[in-house]
């Protein structure tokens, strides 16, 4: 078994880290070799191709540039699903490490879906009116604006990433988004300066929106890398 399932293994020695709340272990599953939500038997949140990925409207060069990955995490139900994050080629192998700290020290995730996944399709739009972010969606690659602003986001560029943005909310004076969401540390899923997911982007060389001293957006990570397309 340890040959055979060394990964899985490795994973039952789950961390307990201070510095963010995560969840807490769940019984042990009998008379099932691979049940469903397990590792090897993950709940599948998204599963398309990267065709599929890039449906949303946005210029060739920046689609050219965007990688799909699959991920596992733990999600709030305690269960292990599979995701999908649309990055940067450059940036995928950071995206691969901190979701694999995110799995072993079981921070929850409460889902990770690129939006242009049919879910997010409303009135001939993919995401919008902020469909990701309602459903406290993880997703990276998205063509658009800033928040508030006419530059283009991080996002655009596959450059950056948000996580379960209703433990962790943009913030800039009396703005809150998503609406009525609520920034408490305490809470499962809510980042904070300590926690091994912000730790592990830091010493990645990725910038935490919740270090931000103009606005806050706990939500946020993004590398900013060379722009050009030549």
């Amino acid at each position: 078994m340890a040959k055979k399932y060394p990964y899985l293994l490795c994973l039952t020695l789950i961390l307990t880290l201070s510095g963010c709340a995560t969840l807490k272990k769940g019984p042990a599953v009998r008379g099932e070799k691979f049940a469903l939500g397990t590792i090897l038997n993950p709940v599948v949140d998204s599963n398309i191709t990267l065709s599929e990925a890039l449906r949303k409207p946005a210029p060739p060069e920046f689609k050219e540039r965007q990688r799909i990955i699959d991920v596992l995490y733990y999600s709030f139900d305690g269960l292990v699903h599979k995701g999908q994050v649309v990055i940067n080629e450059r940036l995928v192998s950071d995206i691969r490490e901190v979701f694999r700290v995110a799995l072993t020290v079981k921070f929850p995730i409460n889902s990770v879906i690129p939006v242009s996944h049919d879910r997010f399709y409303k009135e001939g739009e993919w995401n919008a009116d902020g469909q990701s972010m309602l459903s406290n969606n993880t997703s990276a690659f998205n063509y658009r604006k800033v928040t508030g602003g006419k530059s283009l986001s991080m996002h655009a560029y596959g450059f950056a990433i948000d996580i379960n943005p209703v433990q962790n909310p943009y913030i800039k004076g009396k703005i809150v988004l998503p609406d009525g969401a609520v920034y408490d540390p305490a809470r499962p899923g809510t980042l904070t300066r300590n926690c091994p997911i912000v730790n592990t982007f830091i010493s990645l060389g990725w910038d935490w929106g919740g270090n931000w001293k103009s606005l806050k957006d706990y939500q946020h990570f993004e590398r900013v890398l060379d722009k050009s397309f030549n």
